[in-house]
């Protein structure tokens, strides 16, 4: 077995050729032989061994023959005894027909006396034979020689031979194609390159591509532009005047590609050039008297009426010499016309109609800027920002390309199943709401605070905090006199999708879906946000979060894709994961009626709420982050805040018109959305050993994703967490500086989060404060303690609502699934503000960083180490 480009494993007797697959029928051998004796036996046989067909031939005239019926890949020519035929002119004979420029011919040669020089090779050469072969009778012998020449020269005139469909496919594209070597150099163009240009490819093979002749058009910095932007392996695109052999110049969208060869290096550059339709969608016509060979060509004009224009327009058209392309090509481009006539227009078609029509009356600089800005709005990542080079930021750089992309470099055959833990008969006995332990409702009655602590509530309940903290907020919420479901129904349902979770993961687990849930309910209880939705519109909330990683394998969308799993093909590799998340939660829910929460719901109703459910899902998928942030910014921060400058004297109609801009449909939505994504990323905004805690859960789990990556030979999505090198201080900041910081300042300048921009700020400092010590791990190492007596502890305190802090009864948990485990408070300090949060520890040891940020910092039952960088 063998492996392709993409690591999928092949047959023996398949090929790959860049992304082609070439199946390779047996090979053939021919042997020329005057006649029978031990040699040519020993490669019969040989042949039979190596499962090689094999044919004899005694004479040159037979053995030409042969060959062009057989056309077989290697030929064997008997070159002992030339008293029967000349070796060099039987090679000539073969090398004069067509199919032999692939064929593989080795000449026996007799064994040389030792006490005489070895014979050159170099008049077998020019013969034309490949190989020699020394006389040997060995049967093993002749079958290593075989088989040599079939992993070797065989191969690669096969995969030559395979060349020759690309290079068909090049010579009949209708765009225009030019290969040139790493000097540039052009080495290839092909007929549409020559009609487009009015050359003939002999006057440009072989020249540089600064001896053609430049247009004055482009600006003066767009040669070095491209130059500086392909010597770097990356691709460019855009608009390009060139100049005709007759003078002319003609606009091209041009995109020019990088070619990586042997040793890493760039080998060639590819650029594949169309003819740019201009601002009145108008084909430019391009003129074929050049074409070599005198050829006259038949032009088709075809009159289209532009209806938004009423004007009539001429569009050109040529064809190669035959009427039936030139009908075709004609039917194309009135096609196009009529989509550019069309009525019903996009808003972003609108768009850039009012740009195309603005530069027409603009300045030349103007318009290059303009011409810039449709090429940005014309491509598909409008809302995702261009990130520096991998060198700059790698963390930065994998981190986001871990999540944001969709891993499109699938290998089939690697395919990762998940163990589904989903049984009604493993989940614990439901309870009622009235009948939690007392001290898990103790803690419960924290559960409207933004410093609760879900990790005490995992280990008070051993890992199922989801049910209990589900029953709390959806009562309280009224989700089942909303759903008209019974308590009963409501836990079941609780405890299902608690147990479809996968208690393995260390962060996608349910603690996590309840961490989630928890931010959702806080979110949803401030004012402004309350104020924007409905009912309706809170319970899809709650649900959403509850379900929104359901089944999760540990594993992000790109690892799903690139190891080619059920769900990635089932998927179609777009939002593999939360489509996944969504689709089972429904499945799940409608199952059995003892645990359908909406099987007593309004069908409308129930349409409308699953809607807005699989809608806030979706969401989660990180693919479009910038895009719903950027909608929410622009649709309702924007407008907000302009209501908020500009009417000071009207208090009235600014409250009517901010609520106007909330309480749109659209806006409704965007809210929603932006509402479970700071829920679902919320953990840098959570007090500092909350915030810690999950850093290092995260981080497990994507150590654990590259080790398998490794181990399965699967492409490494995210290189930087490599549990031996990965500074997690890092990755928290390049997470906050990329994802969190913006969305949080929105989302805080729509529902006032001063509490959770606090904490943002102290543990952003934090993480930088352990990357400037060079410290890799969570916490800093003992070595840079500076003050070995404790401190005296804090009173317990909480955030209140206002910002300030409000007095509360301690108690006791833990982070630990054991809940034996001892406890005590750990106090954080930054200037005058000071808070606790309560984790499983085995002692403290407080030290004081340089810039006065003063921790506590846990000795826990494994002690944890930094890596510190040389």
């Amino acid at each position: 077995m063998l492996l392709d480009i993409n690591g999928k494993m092949v047959s023996a007797t398949e090929e790959c050729l860049g992304p082609m697959r070439l199946s390779q029928e047996p090979i053939q051998v021919l042997l020329v032989f005057a006649k029978e004796d031990s040699q040519s036996d020993a490669f019969w046989w040989a042949c039979d061994r190596a499962g090689f067909r094999c044919n004899i031939a005694r004479t040159p005239e037979s053995a030409v023959e042969c060959f062009l019926e057989k056309h077989h890949e290697i030929v064997v020519v008997d070159g002992r005894h030339s008293r029967y035929f000349e070796p060099e002119a039987v090679c000539r004979l073969i090398r004069a027909t067509k199919p032999s420029e692939n064929a593989v011919i080795l000449v026996v040669v007799p064994q040389t006396p030792a006490d005489q020089d070895e014979p050159s090779v170099l008049p077998l050469l020019c013969a034309g034979f490949n190989r020699r072969f020394v006389e040997n009778g060995s049967v093993s012998a002749c079958y290593n020689e075989l088989l040599q020449l079939e992993h070797g020269e065989v191969r690669c005139q096969f995969k030559l031979r395979a060349c020759n469909s690309v290079f068909t496919a090049l010579e009949h594209c209708q765009e225009a194609v030019e290969i040139t070597s790493e000097d540039h150099i052009i080495q290839y163009v092909n007929p549409a390159f020559e009609r487009m240009m009015g050359y003939h490819k002999g006057e440009l093979i072989g020249k540089e591509l600064t001896e053609l002749p430049k247009s004055d058009k482009n600006r003066a910095d767009l040669l070095d532009t491209i130059n500086t932007c392909i010597k770097k392996g990356k691709e460019w695109q855009g608009i390009y005047f060139a100049r005709k052999k007759s003078g002319d110049s003609i606009q091209q969208h041009v995109k020019i590609t990088p070619v990586v060869g042997q040793g890493g290096k760039i080998r060639h550059f590819v650029a594949i050039k169309r003819l740019h339709i201009d601002n009145n969608n108008q084909v430019h016509r391009f003129n074929k008297e050049d074409r070599c060979g005198g050829e006259q060509s038949d032009c088709h004009s075809l009159r289209h009426r532009d209806r938004r224009k009423d004007s009539m327009d001429a569009r050109s058209l040529s064809s190669r010499g035959s009427d039936a392309p030139s009908l075709q090509s004609s039917r194309r481009y009135s096609s196009v016309a009529r989509i550019h006539s069309m009525t019903i227009e996009a808003p972003i078609t609108k768009v850039i109609n009012i740009i195309n029509a603005a530069q027409e009356s603009s300045p030349v600089t103007v318009a290059e800027a303009l011409e810039r800005v449709l090429e940005i709005l014309r491509t598909t990542e409008l809302y995702s920002p261009q990130l520096a080079s991998k060198e700059d930021d790698p963390h930065t750089n994998d981190l986001v390309g871990g999540l944001m992309s969709d891993g499109l470099r699938r290998l089939s055959g690697n395919e990762y199943v998940f163990c589904k833990n989903m049984s009604q008969s493993q989940l614990a006995i439901p309870v009622t709401l009235n009948d939690v332990p007392p001290s898990i409702a103790e803690m419960l009655n924290e559960e409207e605070c933004w410093e609760f602590n879900i990790l005490e509530l995992e280990a008070a309940t051993h890992k199922r905090p989801l049910t209990y903290l589900g029953l709390k907020i959806f009562t309280s919420f009224g989700v089942c006199d909303f759903l008209n479901c019974s308590e009963a129904t409501l836990r079941s349902w609780l405890q299902l999708m608690e147990g479809s979770y996968h208690s393995s993961n260390s962060y996608h687990n349910s603690t996590h879906a309840a961490d989630v849930l928890h931010a959702t309910s806080y979110f949803l209880r401030k004012e402004r946000v309350k104020n924007s939705l409905d009912q309706l519109d809170e319970v899809a909330a709650l649900i959403a979060a509850t379900v929104h990683d359901v089944d999760h394998p540990g594993r992000t969308n790109s690892f799903l894709c690139n190891a080619g799993s059920e769900l990635a093909i089932l998927y179609n590799d777009t939002a593999v994961l939360e489509s996944h998340h969504a689709a089972l939660a429904f499945q799940l829910t409608v199952r059995d009626g003892k645990s359908n929460i909406f099987k007593n719901t309004d069908r409308n109703q129930f349409r409308t709420l699953r809607q807005a459910i699989i809608d806030m899902v979706l969401a989660t998928e990180m693919t479009r982050h910038f895009e719903h942030v950027s909608k929410f910014v622009n649709s309702i921060n924007k407008p907000m805040a302009a209501i908020e400058e500009t009417g000071a004297n009207t208090v009235n109609s600014d409250c009517d018109g901010q609520a106007n801009i909330r309480n749109s449909p659209e806006n409704r939505l965007l809210i929603k959305r932006m509402l479970i994504k700071c829920a679902d990323v919320a953990n840098p905004c959570r007090p500092l050993e909350l915030c810690i805690e999950w850093a290092g859960r995260i981080s497990e789990e994507y150590f654990a994703q590259t080790d398998e990556e490794k181990r399965q030979g699967l492409p490494v999505v995210m290189p930087v967490f490599d549990r031996n090198t990965c500074s997690i201080p890092k990755s928290q900041i390049s997470f906050i500086d990329y994802f969190i910081t913006d969305m949080f300042d929105a989302w805080d300048a729509f529902a006032n989060l001063p509490g959770l921009m606090e904490h943002l700020s102290e543990n952003y400092k934090y993480w930088k404060t352990l990357d400037e010590m060079k410290c890799k791990s969570l916490r800093p190492p003992p070595s840079f303690l500076t003050d070995p007596s404790p401190p005296p502890p804090p009173p317990l305190t909480r955030r209140s609502e206002q910002g300030g802090t409000a007095k509360a009864t301690p108690t006791v948990g833990h982070l630990a699934a054991s809940s034996s485990a001892a406890t005590r408070r750990r106090s954080v300090t930054s200037g005058s503000r000071r808070r606790t949060d309560v984790t499983d520890l085995k002692a403290e040891r407080p030290f004081r960083f340089s810039n006065g940020l003063t921790i506590c910092t846990t000795q826990r039952n494994a002690p944890e180490t930094c890596t510190l960088a040389n």
